[in-house]
């Protein structure tokens, strides 16, 4: 398996990481034009989503012990 083959894999298992999204297949086809920068970068998005998504999750259960403490 090349780099870029790994790379493609690794953006469908994060895609397909995110709580309540439907199972998402990526034809490699598509994404065999890019460079390997460029899958990386993808690769990089996708976390930064993810941290963030994670972030406003933990903002919001903060929020709701303080509520259920009081």
């Amino acid at each position: 398996m090349s780099k870029k083959e790994q790379l493609i894999i690794d953006i469908q298992q994060l895609l397909n990481s995110h709580v309540n999204i439907s199972t998402t297949t990526i034809n490699p086809e598509l994404l065999s034009f890019m460079d390997e920068k460029t899958l990386i970068s993808i690769i990089g998005s996708l976390l930064d989503q993810k941290e963030r998504h994670l972030e406003a999750d933990g903002e919001w259960l903060e929020q709701f012990k303080k509520d259920t403490n009081n």
